[in-house]
């Protein structure tokens, strides 16, 4: 395809930083399979270590653009733990995908929920510790959703900890935590190598939850819309080839291993990529458009768990958040370069496992709805 004219790219390079999870997947394979120069563009890939590094180097203009935590996002719109920044979410990445696991010595004790744990604690009351990636991020809130829909407030009981992800099966099998929440490959991992167990796939807490945004700066996509716009088409592009065929998947997972992007074995890649029947539900990527549309609802729930746990101190203006951040228009026309359907609505309805159903009609009534939550700044911001 070639991009001419007022349509054409102002700056074709693209420096993106992501995070080595499975759910890196659309962007490398955008870059392997060139779908990135389709559009006219060329994505150099910067893997980062840490959530709290890939937030500095892309705030600071060292990366354009980001594989970013949908929660990290909207908290440094907000200001949470650092000054407020204007930030946009080009798309969704993937949905599902990430995991609740327990140490081999809670397990060995007989949970194997939430209400199990909290009937543990009780009986051998002591401060539970367990690990997420980043306070603002989607596994603090999915470990945070879980652990209050047990009945277990998990500010005032537990002791919550921030751990890089591919550290968190290394400091479960140490014994440093009694569980943690975290992205694909390294829940995985820990379950596959028998240093923890599985207790909750996050699609258990929010079926087909957003997962991994592309995010950049909202000056940046002010100044490169067409960049932004072709950005976002060539990873439609590469998330369909992704959900099109397991062989896709399969040679994704080949890709992916090199200690270039994941640096894993290939067989926990390809078990992530490819779950058996009976599995924990896979990484989905493309579903005919719907996961990768930027959804208001969607940015709005991490809002309303932020204010729940008391990292925002009143109620924001969420839908007006939400439409700030999130480039419906910019989607919508990178989905027709693509050739996506898009979604009529701007708002999904969904049913989290505690029976609320989150729909983003009303999230102050949402928010105030819960009987655990804890609404000055406390834990979460350590």
């Amino acid at each position: 395809m070639n991009i001419a004219g007022s349509d054409r790219p102002e700056t074709e390079t693209l420096r993106i930083g992501f995070m080595p999870l499975a759910d890196c997947a659309p962007l490398v394979m955008a870059s392997i399979l060139g779908f990135d120069e389709k559009y006219g563009i060329k994505l150099v890939l910067e893997r980062q270590q840490s959530w709290s590094a890939m937030r500095d180097r892309l705030t600071n203009g060292e990366l354009d653009g980001a594989h970013a935590l949908y929660g990290l996002l909207y908290g440094l719109q907000m200001g949470i733990g650092s000054a407020p920044r204007d930030m946009a979410v080009l798309m969704n990445l993937n949905q599902n995908g990430q995991a609740i696991v327990l140490s081999r010595a809670v397990a060995a004790a007989g949970v194997k929920d939430g209400a199990g744990l909290a009937a543990l604690m009780r009986e051998q009351p002591r401060r539970y510790t367990f690990g997420h990636t980043f306070p603002t991020g989607n596994h603090a809130m999915w470990l945070c959703y879980w652990l209050a829909a047990a009945g277990i407030d998990p500010l005032a009981q537990m002791r919550l900890v921030t751990v890089p992800p591919g550290q968190m099966a290394a400091n479960l099998e140490a014994g440093h935590m009694d569980g943690f929440c975290a992205g694909e490959p390294w829940s995985r991992r820990a379950v596959m190598e028998a240093s923890g167990a599985l207790v909750a796939p996050s699609s258990q807490v929010w079926p087909n939850h957003p997962g991994k945004a592309l995010g950049a700066r909202a000056d940046f996509v002010a100044r490169h819309p067409n960049s932004c716009r072709a950005l976002v088409a060539a990873l439609l592009d590469s998330a369909r080839w992704l959900d099109a065929s397991a062989t896709n998947r399969e040679a994704a997972a080949e890709v992916l291993a090199s200690p270039a992007y994941v640096h894993a074995r290939v067989d926990l890649l390809r078990a992530c990529l490819l779950p058996r029947r009976g599995d924990f539900p896979g990484l989905r990527f493309f579903g005919e458009g719907e996961a990768t549309f930027p959804w208001l609802s969607d940015g709005m729930w991490f809002l309303t768990q932020q204010r729940r746990w008391g990292l925002l101190r009143a109620d924001p203006d969420y839908l007006g958040v939400a439409c700030a951040v999130n480039q419906v228009e910019l989607y919508r026309e990178a989905a027709a370069l693509a050739g996506v359907d898009v979604p009529d609505g701007l708002m999904r309805s969904s049913r989290l496992m505690d029976g609320r159903v989150w729909d983003g009609s009303d999230p102050v009534g949402y928010t105030a709805s819960f009987a655990i939550h804890q609404r000055d700044p406390q834990a979460l911001r350590a």
